[in-house]
């Protein structure tokens, strides 16, 4: 994945309402409407919103249909993609083009899970809940295979996502940001 690539893809992640439209097409394709819709947003501004997506190749065209006499786009969030290695995974050292130049990028990104949060955390039910938020020093050798089994669980979560308000289903919050840090020494 080249710089260019990176910094588009992280652009269009930085934005809450793009975060909760890809929520959705984890779990189903979607047309434009459908996510307006589910999000009360307007046709147009779900439709600008997933050309962003589109172009950053998040998420992809998985059919058309005609719908009083237009054509509608399906759209689903693109699993199959491999964007390379992400920002801040296991052997990451902080020194490459991709990860130092996107820096800036990445901190937008978790301004807009922020700001999802905190919207997800307003709809929280009563009951158990895990957080963790922990700044720490591990072995490089655990950090790898925590990394992995994290990452393991967020593509089972993907893998169960199912269409919004589907019976028998439970809405659910998943955040997660792993990262390694610089040493501040």
């Amino acid at each position: 994945m080249s710089l260019g690539d990176r910094t588009v893809e992280l652009r269009a992640l930085a934005h809450p309402l793009r975060l909760r439209m890809l929520s959705l097409l984890a779990g189903a394709a979607l047309t434009a409407a459908e996510i307006g819709r589910e999000l009360t947003i307007t046709h147009a501004n779900a439709s600008y919103h997933l050309r962003q997506l589109l172009t950053a190749d998040l998420i992809e065209i998985v059919g058309e249909e005609r719908i009083r006499g237009g054509i509608a786009k399906r759209y689903r969030y693109n699993a199959a993609r491999a964007p390379g290695q992400p920002a801040g995974s296991p052997g990451d050292t902080g020194t490459d083009p991709v990860s130092v130049a996107a820096a800036d990028e990445l901190q937008l990104v978790c301004a807009a899970v922020a700001v999802e949060l905190q919207r997800r955390s307003a709809h929280r039910k009563p009951g158990p809940t895990l957080l963790n938020d922990a700044e720490l020093w591990v072995d490089p050798a655990a950090w790898e295979a925590i990394w992995g089994q994290v990452r393991a669980a967020s593509d089972r979560l993907d893998a169960a996502a199912r269409p919004p308000h589907t019976a028998g289903t439970v809405r659910v919050n998943a955040t997660m940001v792993l990262f390694s840090m610089e040493s501040d020494r």
